[in-house]
């Protein structure tokens, strides 16, 4: 068996592993959630749900990811150089879901998460810049680095503020995973392929808990974990584009929705002169729900946004000329930035 059909067979099989494992774990850690009362409480203002909801999912998801992944390297054989790759983009992920865990159960200062934030970016970065094992933006690795952290960081954020409705977090790190999955194999990048689905299984396997209504949330703990990996695995993805510009575009699409999502909420806040650190009624699903889409039409609607991103990325590996390449990038940003005018014109509610 050649290793294109080796690994076509084996990388579902993961994403299925991966979401049976997290979905069998879910419920045993929201009972060892309720036991310890770590409640996401509908105290403040900007919380949508009614009910208390039981934290402390994102323990699930990282365990699940982290067996799995072990899983595979087991019966893999793979070679050190790949377990060092792998060990240099999990270990700061478990840091920084751990730091997320008591964040959840002991409520951290926003200091605290930002700083835990920058040095997994910065773990990563390293690993990632000096290991050459991603493309460099510019000549120097020191401002290769610089940028490295600013995304992994942001991207961190991102995936954070997108969890403000059941499903919006997991659903969409699922579906970006989803696409730099089947791009990384059709550019024989197997290793980010089956990383990316295990990604994207253990969040469906979350997903099937914390959809409407939710049962559990992830937390601080599965928000930062995902954003870690999602952000490193968009920027480890070598697309087949000829363009260095349009490659370097194609994580920013694959991420769109978190990056949509926080812009227009930072971008929304500092115009009104209010911290965008504060919670607040006006995230892309706080908006659609102002406006009269039930919470199932919302989650739905994101989750189609996330997806049409995705295919517009694989739609421009898929094109074959340098001109057209080009020209669908800035069609696709046109769309971003036409949601991007559309939300920050949507009337929300002012709870912050």
């Amino acid at each position: 068996m050649n290793n294109s059909l080796f690994y076509f067979t084996s990388i579902p099989f993961l994403a299925f592993i991966s979401a049976a494992v997290v979905g069998a774990l879910t419920p045993i850690v929201r009972k060892i959630a309720v036991t310890l009362e770590v409640w996401d409480l509908p105290s403040e203002a900007h919380k949508t749900h009614k009910e208390p909801v039981p934290y402390l999912g994102g323990l699930a998801i990282m365990t699940g990811v982290v067996i799995v992944t072990l899983f595979a390297v087991l019966i893999g054989g793979l070679g050190f150089d790949v377990i060092a790759i792998l060990l240099a983009l999990l270990i700061p992920a478990l840091f920084l879901g751990v730091v997320g865990l008591l964040d959840d159960i002991f409520n951290l200062s926003p200091w605290s998460r930002f700083l835990a934030q920058t040095f997994s970016g910065l773990i990563t970065s390293t690993a990632l810049v000096y290991g050459n094992t991603k493309g460099d933006l510019f000549d120097s690795e020191l401002f290769n680095s610089f940028v490295t952290i600013l995304w992994i960081v942001g991207i961190c954020n991102a995936v954070n503020f997108l969890d403000n409705i059941d499903g919006g977090a997991s659903g969409s790190v699922a579906i970006s995973a989803l696409f730099i999955s089947i791009l990384a194999f059709t550019s024989k990048q197997y290793y980010v392929a089956a990383l990316s689905a295990v990604v994207c299984g253990s969040c469906l396997g979350f997903l099937y808990w914390n959809r409407n209504p939710a049962k559990i949330y992830m937390g601080d703990a599965g928000s930062l974990f995902l954003g870690v990996i999602i952000a490193t695995l968009a920027i480890r993805l070598d697309p087949p584009v000829s363009n260095r510009e349009v490659a370097l575009l194609i994580p920013v699409l694959l991420l769109s929705l978190p990056i949509l999502d926080t812009t227009t909420v930072v971008f929304s806040r500092l115009h009104r002169r209010v911290s965008p650190f504060r919670g607040g009624r006006d995230h892309l699903s706080h908006r659609l729900m102002f406006n009269g889409i039930s919470k199932r039409q919302t989650i739905l609607t994101l989750w189609a946004f996330s997806f049409s991103f995705g295919v517009l990325s694989m739609m421009i590996v898929a094109l074959e000329t340098t001109k057209t390449q080009g020209a669908a990038a800035i069609i696709s940003m046109m769309f971003w930035f036409f949601l991007f005018v559309k939300f920050i014109k949507m009337k929300f509610e002012e709870a912050c």
